[in-house]
């Protein structure tokens, strides 16, 4: 099982930190993927909050091919998943754990992050089958609290959304996350309002930097 889990990772892992992007329109969500992607964060979860999110899935795809790991989240439907996965979504995240749902997911072959806090909901999620457990949020514990669950879940493959920063990049990876989850300090809300494709790319430039330190 654990090299079947490792091969199913390899992009995720390689990505290490996926942008989620929430943004108020299929245009403005692709030129924000790509300014991040050109600032060399190569990870991106679309989520549902995004207007036509399967169609941004879709030409992310089509513009950067193996160059970027692209998924789908904020997934709360099976439509929703079948819909990501038709577009062609490597993973798929839902932010919480409901069984029918998740199994829906894992139905569609794509890689499966389901959100758990507590060690109950990490536990559902690990016999439910998902390949990676988000954990949120995790500004509410912070590292400490992720690496406490490595204490009963030490081969469990977490992935730490929230709260994640350049300059605590390391502490997180350090604290056991197979990659992390990177919402507002990089696809930035107000900088995708205003267009500041400039900052977004400048957003990723650091965390990508933060990431490379973290690889030695």
């Amino acid at each position: 099982m654990e090299s079947f889990m490792t091969d199913r990772l390899t992009r995720t892992r390689a990505a290490g930190v996926l942008a989620v992007l929430r943004a108020p329109s299929p245009e403005a969500a692709l030129d924000a993927a790509d300014a991040i992607i050109r600032g060399g964060i190569t990870g991106v979860e679309v989520t549902y909050s995004t207007p036509d999110a399967p169609a941004v899935i879709r030409e992310l795809i089509a513009r950067h091919g193996e160059r970027a790991h692209i998924g789908a989240g904020t997934v709360t439907t099976a439509a929703q998943a079948a819909a990501a996965a038709d577009a062609g979504a490597e993973f798929l995240v839902s932010p919480g754990t409901l069984p029918d749902l998740t199994r829906t997911m894992l139905d569609t072959g794509r890689v499966v992050m389901t959100g758990a806090l507590t060690p109950t909901e990490v536990m559902v999620a690990l016999d439910l089958g998902v390949d990676v457990v988000k954990i949120f949020p995790a500004s509410l514990g912070g590292p400490a609290f992720l690496g406490a669950l490595r204490g009963p879940f030490p081969d469990a493959p977490l992935m730490p959304t929230g709260g994640v920063k350049p300059d605590n990049l390391a502490d997180w990876f350090a604290a056991g996350a197979v990659a992390v989850g990177a919402g507002g300090d990089l696809a930035n809300s107000a900088s995708i309002a205003a267009s500041d494709w400039a900052d977004l790319e400048a957003r990723a430039a650091r965390f990508a930097a933060a990431l490379a330190t973290v690889r030695g």
